[in-house]
């Protein structure tokens, strides 16, 4: 199997017996949307980096990406290309002269640092197949800004 391009339509609340749960939600070329439960922090993170809201100080992402191009190394995309258990797994390719490397990431702190570094997002279509959801299917979301306010 293969590699479809994604893009991040938004990160989301919706509710659950346990509370209130953040999600990101990706389209993906079939039309149908892959959801993803995150931590709030991460779903912080993403908004800002989606939102191009820049903190007074580097958070975690920021640095991260920082770091990386002060030593030369570009992020050239993240894929997600694994779910076992309910639990999403992905890889963060990154280049450095003319050499790649691959680092086993979660998927939001890879969301994350690839929206800022503007590096595709991947997922395999095996991971697709099996987690994308048709838009009727999706619990109800509210938008993180909606959410917060």
């Amino acid at each position: 199997m293969g590699v479809m391009d994604a893009s991040v339509r938004g990160v989301f609340f919706t509710t659950s017996a346990g509370g209130a749960v953040p999600a990101v939600l990706l389209n993906l070329p079939s039309g149908k949307t892959l959801p993803i439960y995150i931590g709030l922090w991460e779903a912080i993170s993403i908004n800002n980096a989606l939102n191009d809201d820049l903190l007074p100080r580097p958070g975690t992402h920021d640095l991260f990406v920082a770091m990386l191009e002060s030593y030369g190394i570009s992020v050239k995309r993240l894929t997600i290309d694994d779910l076992r258990d309910g639990v999403f797994y992905a890889t963060l390719a990154s280049v450095r002269g003319d050499g790649e490397e691959s680092l086993d990431c979660r998927p939001s702190d890879g969301i994350a640092i690839a929206l800022r570094a503007r590096a595709p997002i991947a997922i395999e279509e095996m991971v697709a197949e099996k987690a994308g959801v048709e838009e009727e299917d999706l619990p109800e979301f509210v938008d993180l800004s909606t959410y917060l306010s």
